[in-house]
């Protein structure tokens, strides 16, 4: 079993940058995918970045690719997303999640743990 905690959202105004951190209890992350998704009010729940096993092993949303950058510490079981130059469409609340197989999917339904989301507004 994975607990997962999210942090580090809150207010920012457009061009501004927040990093958001997910600390793991339970297991090491290092054999999980591990991503971040968003879901804004009325709408789903997208895919924004995960990585894998290896520092290399990245993957983002057209929409973020060049201003987020996803990263794990394996000393602190920790994964992080640097956001930089944030929209205001980028207002949302963020999940962590854990995926047990490494393979990269980018539908909820592929991902096994959850944390309950921090809150990203970006002002215009």
């Amino acid at each position: 079993q994975v607990q997962l905690a999210e942090s580090g959202g809150g207010l920012v105004q457009a061009g501004g940058s927040l990093r958001l951190s997910c600390v793991a209890s339970g297991r090491t992350l290092s054999s999980y995918l591990m991503a971040w998704f968003r879901q804004a009010p009325g709408k789903e729940r997208e895919f924004v970045a995960a990585t894998g096993r290896t520092a290399d092993s990245t993957y983002y949303a057209d929409s973020v690719k060049g201003r987020f950058t996803i990263s794990r510490d394996g000393a602190k079981n920790t994964v992080y997303l640097q956001m930089d130059s944030l929209k205001p469409e980028g207002t949302a609340v963020y999940y962590c999640a854990a995926r047990s197989r490494v393979s990269l999917v980018r539908s909820t339904s592929g991902f096994d743990y959850w944390g309950q989301g921090t809150q990203v507004t970006v002002s215009t």
